[in-house]
């Protein structure tokens, strides 16, 4: 890729806010995944502290941010076969309450392409920015709450039985996990849990652009699982399915 340069967003405040303008535009439509808790108490805490980590794929002709790969170092001693349900949650309050304790294993948060960059294999170069990490900082493994791309189109189906799935090919049917996979990684297991966000049922009108007429499951845009609307507690609880993914060092 001629022409471009993997940066972190401590190279500069401009590349930082390029960095943050790519990752608002780009998950805009999804914004109500910025309401878990711990998105909401530590996910801006890991972006600063550990800054040389949130990577930049930049056209050093124009300085243009072309896609991103946020990434926090944890501690992990337990089997990667047991990683949590509670995946991307999981990861970024780990990421920043190690209370000293030496990380071991490096997680990816999101791999950010905006939609006109697509296609041209820039996500490929920011997974092997993060494994170019991994090695920098003699960490054992990446791991991954991988969020499949087309998981949206059949919220009904259990995240279980969807990465069973296969193309004509007879290769993962979601081209992100596919992605994923020709890179190098092998799926875990499903992550239900990976990021809840329970809030008013108000918050989830907004978002639905519609009203709820009675306590049951409900779809937003983008969701990869329906929104289970509670009436009578007035209160709408969405629980993101992701598939942890690994990647030995």
């Amino acid at each position: 890729m001629t022409g471009l340069v993997v940066r972190s967003r401590a190279f500069s405040d401009d590349l930082k806010q390029a960095a943050i303008a790519v990752e608002d535009a780009t998950w805009s439509n999804l914004g109500y995944l910025n309401y878990t808790q711990s998105h909401r108490k530590y996910y801006d805490r890991i972006l600063d502290e550990f800054a040389d980590l949130q990577l930049c794929l930049v056209n050093v002709e124009d300085e243009r941010c072309l896609a991103l790969a946020n990434c926090v170092p944890i501690p992990c001693r337990q089997d990667l076969d047991q990683l949590p349900d509670e995946g991307w949650d999981w990861l970024v309050e780990m990421g920043a309450t190690r209370r000293g304790e030496r990380p071991n294993i490096l997680g990816a948060l999101a791999v950010t392409v905006p939609a006109p960059e697509r296609g041209k294999g820039y996500a490929a170069r920011m997974i092997q920015a993060v494994h170019e990490q991994c090695d920098r900082l003699k960490l054992d493994a990446v791991i991954v709450p991988v969020r499949p791309t087309v998981k949206c189109e059949y919220p009904y189906v259990a995240m279980d039985d969807y990465i069973g799935w296969r193309d004509t090919e007879g290769r993962i049917f979601d081209p992100w996990l596919r992605t994923h996979i020709s890179q190098g990684a092998r799926v875990v297991k499903p992550c239900d849990r990976s990021m809840v966000v329970e809030e008013h049922i108000a918050f989830w009108e907004t978002w639905a652009g519609r009203q709820f007429e009675g306590s049951g499951q409900y779809l937003v845009d983008g969701a990869l699982a329906p929104v289970s609307i509670d009436l009578e507690r007035q209160v709408g609880r969405y629980e993101e399915p992701n598939v942890w993914v690994a990647y030995a060092s």
